[in-house]
């Protein structure tokens, strides 16, 4: 097992799902808003998982990759993109399910979402799986999939402010507590 390839896994699965909702009838609104209340939950799960494991671990162990040249660089960017992807799930929830606005507002959270799964398996992912050795890339990946089998019905979404994320995780500073 390896935290880079759950994180793929991951991202084949939103892939998946926002495909799934393009398939939906916009009369089906409970099939909509099922689909669409578990890819969110998913959505905030994954970034919340990636917040506590991989990318404290990238900031010790990555180099830079994929035109950012440092892993704070990489993830610098990434915590931005979180944060648009729960702003995002955010803009969903405030329009009926299945109407032309909910579609739209659908749409840009997969856009948000894309764009950082594409910077991101170019980046962090290449970069740690290039730095990090296979019994760091395991280790990682025991918690990170336990923390989102913990999670399943979901986590609170909270954005973080990225130069502070990257200040309280850089080396030489405690790693924050896990939240439960």
């Amino acid at each position: 097992m390896d935290i880079t390839q759950l994180i793929q896994d991951d991202h084949q699965e939103q892939r998946r799902l926002f495909a799934i909702l393009e398939q939906i009838s916009a009369d089906d609104s409970k099939g909509l808003a099922f689909v669409w209340a578990r890819l969110a939950s998913f959505l905030e799960v994954h970034a919340k998982a990636e917040e506590e494991f991989f990318y404290p671990e990238l900031l010790k162990l990555g180099a830079g990759a994929g035109g950012k040249p440092t892993p704070e660089a990489e993830t610098k960017d990434a915590i931005k993109d979180h944060n648009e992807i729960r702003d995002a799930i955010a803009q969903v929830g405030k329009h009926e399910v299945g109407t032309d606005v909910w579609f739209d507002a659908v749409a840009k959270a997969n856009e948000a979402n894309s764009d950082h799964m594409g910077e991101e398996e170019r980046q962090g992912l290449t970069d740690f799986r290039l730095h990090a050795d296979l019994a760091t890339r395991h280790a990682l990946a025991v918690k990170f999939i336990t923390f989102e089998a913990r999670h399943v019905d979901g986590v609170v979404p909270k954005d973080i402010r990225p130069a502070d994320y990257i200040r309280e995780h850089s080396a030489g500073s405690l790693p924050a507590q896990v939240s439960e």
